[in-house]
């Protein structure tokens, strides 16, 4: 179905919203994808927080230009889905790896983060990014660390003490 100025300017104005506050992008070719697949991939999308979106390259180009996405303007070519991480940086990329272990057809072709253009096969290392919860317990822990180390070792002679009066304790008892 051909799309009139109007619905065209609508689309533009969508997907540049949504770019302006996205975290990273992973385009993909969908082609071979039953409609029931594509379906199954949108709802995957909304519940991970990721804006999925199939337009015409021209209008994505134009929706994309002023935004740290327009590096990914030059490579945008044949039947390509967009998908744009709006929580955590690695959440796009976690969907397509995910929906294309099952779905074949489903072929990385760009990522871009930060206003760099990488390859497919940085799709993977972006996958692995930890999520926001996961990032702040892993800086709780290290925050963390040197106290309980501290601790420890204030702890220690006092424990050393215990255990050397509990064994002369028990030498004097066996004897």
């Amino acid at each position: 179905m051909a799309l009139n100025i109007e619905q065209k300017k609508a689309v533009v104005a969508e997907v540049s919203g949504v770019a302006q506050s996205a975290l990273s992008a992973v385009a993909a070719e969908y082609r071979g994808l039953s409609v029931e697949e594509m379906t199954e991939l949108r709802v995957k999308a909304r519940e991970s927080g990721v804006y999925v979106k199939v337009a015409k390259n021209t209008l994505t180009r134009r929706a994309v230009e002023g935004t740290e996405f327009e590096c990914m303007s030059e490579s945008l070519t044949g039947p390509l889905l967009l998908a744009f991480s709006l929580e955590d940086p690695g959440a796009a990329a976690r969907l397509v790896k995910d929906f294309a272990k099952s779905n074949e057809q489903l072929v990385a072709k760009l990522v871009a983060i930060g206003g760099e253009l990488y390859d497919a096969s940085e799709l993977e290392r972006l996958s692995n990014l930890p999520t926001y919860d996961q990032a702040l317990a892993m800086l709780m822990g290290v925050m963390k660390a040197p106290v309980e180390k501290f601790v420890r070792t204030l702890a220690e002679p006092h424990t050393k003490l215990v255990r050397t009066i509990a064994a002369v304790r028990d030498a004097k008892q066996a004897a």
